[in-house]
């Protein structure tokens, strides 16, 4: 039961995610951030209040953090498929330009 307990929060607190998942989670911090950088500015440019700017600039990055860094399933949905590892046998059939390479 503990180990079990352990290998739960293991896989919780490890945040495993695919290529696809990064590429992803690049887009919505991007995106998140840029939005509002400029609603940020924007506002605090328009009431003359750079700590509105400041605030509205906390917010805008608290939020990306909570979109982008704990491991949601949504960022693992394409896993890859690794290769078996063969035990040390040498000349393990890789071809380069035709040639098998020892």
């Amino acid at each position: 039961m503990a180990d079990q307990l352990l290998q739960q929060a293991q896989d919780l607190f490890e945040g495993q995610i695919d290529f696809e998942g990064q590429k992803l989670t690049e887009l919505f911090s991007t995106t998140i951030l840029a939005i509002t950088g400029f609603l940020a500015f924007g506002l605090g440019f328009a009431q003359g209040n750079i700590w509105m700017t400041l605030w509205i600039g906390l917010g805008g990055t608290a939020l990306a953090f909570l979109v982008v860094v704990p491991p949601y399933p949504i960022y693992n949905e394409n896993p890859e498929k690794w290769l078996r590892a063969n035990s040390g046998i040498s000349g393990s059939g890789i071809e380069v330009d035709g040639k098998k390479i020892n």
